[in-house]
């Protein structure tokens, strides 16, 4: 069973005429809110500075974005 992540991946066709080299597989990055169906009562918070910096009041939105090439820091998610 693969490991949860918020990075997905899929490979595109890849046409024999292509004349450019083709990238293999593609990545995109889901939020964290499309895995919650609704908000649940007492979630965790950010106090109000760390709040401002992470752009969202509770922790279980908090989504740090990191570049294709960065692994991920913080456990995957």
């Amino acid at each position: 069973m693969a490991k949860f992540t918020l990075r997905k991946q899929y490979r595109p066709y890849v046409s024999p005429f292509d004349p450019c080299p083709s990238i293999r597989v593609k990545t995109y990055v889901t939020p964290p809110n499309l895995y919650v169906g609704f908000q649940p009562e007492k979630l965790p918070q950010f106090n109000a500075k760390q709040a401002l910096f992470a752009g969202t009041l509770w922790k279980v939105f908090y989504d740090p974005y990191y570049g294709s090439e960065e692994k991920e820091k913080g456990g995957g998610q």
